[in-house]
């Protein structure tokens, strides 16, 4: 990975810049309440968390990775989620240690931030919004912002695009195995982040890093 080359950094959102597990659980299990269905561990909720909303009402539903819910109740459980997570979008989710300080520390560094998440951006763009950190992002996509979402490529082809730069000057922060294969397939390299919904052992990154603060002095020490 030559960070020397790097001109923007994109971000995963749920995992990465914040920790949004414990308002996903609530807005489940209020969806599977709804739904005359038990609720589910906080534990088995995050192993559904990481391909979007739609794909996690399937798995909260079912209670099954893999699953798909019946089209009528995945209906009626995909509205009520919607509705109640975007009334409770930060309730109890929280900005991980060393984000905000190491996002601060990676502006002075003119590079330019985007977030690339699968999460539904009118979901994004509040969440970040009310936690305080809209302004520290040029770009924001949202697993409905483009045709495909990662792991595709395209967000990461769209971001580059649009901020005029190759892949491998584009960096992936994330972590999840979306994130990765996403950075892979377009050509870009990738840092997981060690205290995410995976682990970072099984993500084979180029690098794993314990806070952004320790992103942006492996970025300065390359830059010097």
């Amino acid at each position: 990975m030559d960070l020397t080359r790097i001109k923007a950094i994109a971000f995963d959102l749920d995992g990465t810049l914040v920790d949004s597990l414990p308002d996903l659980a609530a807005a489940a299990n209020a969806m599977r309440e709804h739904l005359d269905l038990p609720p589910l561990a906080a534990e088995r909720i995050m192993s559904h968390v990481g391909d979007g909303i739609a794909s996690l009402v399937h798995r909260a539903i079912t209670d099954d990775r893999d699953g798909t819910a019946h089209e009528e109740l995945w209906s009626e459980g995909f509205s009520y989620f919607v509705r109640y997570y975007h009334e409770h979008l930060t309730v109890h989710t929280t900005v991980y240690p060393g984000v905000i300080t190491g996002l601060e520390l990676l502006k002075v560094m003119k590079l330019p931030l985007v977030v690339i998440t699968n999460k539904s951006v009118r979901l994004a763009v509040p969440l970040l919004r009310e936690l305080g950190l809209s302004d520290d992002f040029c770009l924001v996509l949202g697993g409905d912002s483009l045709p495909e979402k990662k792991p595709s490529a395209h967000p990461l082809h769209h971001t580059c695009m649009t901020l005029g730069i190759a892949p491998e000057e584009l960096l992936m922060v994330g972590d999840s195995i979306n994130d990765v294969l996403a950075a892979r397939a377009a050509g870009a390299p990738v840092v997981a982040v060690s205290y995410g919904y995976a682990d970072p052992a099984s993500l084979d990154a180029d690098v794993v890093i314990d806070s952004l603060v320790e992103l942006y002095e492996m970025l300065k020490n390359k830059a010097s």
